[in-house]
């Protein structure tokens, strides 16, 4: 691995489909709310419905393509960013600010958990990502040997 290569970890399907899942039912109430609007005032033609619904379809594809390309988590070899991930505590870092980095399962879920040295910390989990947990744990624990300056044996 070079000096230059990053990592980068995307949403997993069955997240990214919870983002999804929201946005079709806003869609649909926005789009019924409409069509009463429409129906009680006739303020507005029956064509306006039509155009609302492409509009919404297609921001459906925008976001679905959008979810599946944009990194929730990016590891390069000056340090880590999380995004997307309420909860995850810092979002980014440099490998020297690092104290250490472990696993845990709160309330049941694996989580990677990276310490810093002023004790606050980044908790990623993993089956947010479309990963297997055992290799982003490897890539994490490589990520950070080399950004400490520590070399294999």
């Amino acid at each position: 691995m070079t000096a230059s290569e990053t990592s980068d970890y995307r949403l997993s399907r069955a997240f990214a489909a919870r983002f999804v899942g929201t946005y079709l039912v806003l869609l649909a109430v926005i789009v019924f709310a409409a069509t009463a609007v429409v129906a009680a005032t006739g303020f507005v033609t029956p064509d306006a419905l039509v155009v609302l619904l492409v509009v919404g379809l297609v921001g459906l594809v925008v976001l679905g393509s959008w979810l599946r390309s944009v990194p929730v988590v990016r590891f390069d070899a000056s340090g880590y960013s999380v995004r997307m991930i309420r909860g995850a505590g810092v979002k980014q870092a440099t490998w020297k600010e690092v104290e250490d980095a472990g696993t845990a399962s709160p309330s049941g879920v694996p989580c990677a958990v990276i310490r810093l040295r002023d004790g606050r910390s980044t908790t990623i989990p993993v089956p947010a990502l479309e990963t297997d947990r055992e290799q982003f744990v490897r890539d994490l624990a490589g990520y950070l040997n080399r950004g400490q300056g520590l070399r294999p044996l």
